[in-house]
């Protein structure tokens, strides 16, 4: 059974945990990384993935830090970012494998399926643009 006094706030705070995810992630590559974008643009390259493959990734993690948080269509939003966490789970699943503890596949994993839990559950409350064909209002009680 659902809680529907609880489910839409459990949207409002996995929406949020969502787009600080992808800003963190886009912090580490701007700031953090050795190179900077530089090096994570090149190492595309270096392990032959199409030249569309880091445009798609930058884009991706854009839309994940800037539409997730405010609810600006929530749903299309985490649905353009699987693709990309879904890529590096299998990415890092072939490396090092699925455990965490070894840089593994655990996290992107589990950040793929949180993914597709936001787009099942919809935008939650105080959406600044809900995502077409959701409610257009969501009442609380």
């Amino acid at each position: 059974m659902i809680d529907q006094r609880t489910a839409p706030w459990a949207a409002l705070l996995l929406r949020i945990s969502l787009g600080s995810l992808f800003i963190a992630h886009l912090y580490w590559k701007f700031a953090i990384l050795p190179g900077g974008l530089t090096t994570w643009w090149d190492n595309f390259a270096k392990s032959g993935y199409p030249s569309i493959t880091p445009w798609y990734g930058l884009s991706a993690e854009f839309v994940g830090a800037v539409l997730l948080i405010p609810g600006i269509w929530t749903r299309w939003a985490a649905l353009y970012t699987l693709p990309l966490i879904a890529g590096a789970a299998h990415f890092w699943a072939l490396r090092k494998g699925f455990f965490f503890t070894g840089a593994g596949s655990e996290l992107p994993v589990v950040w793929s399926v949180m993914l597709v839990i936001q787009a099942l559950l919809g935008d939650g409350p105080y959406a600044a643009v809900p995502s077409f064909g959701s409610q257009s209002e969501m009442k609380l009680a």
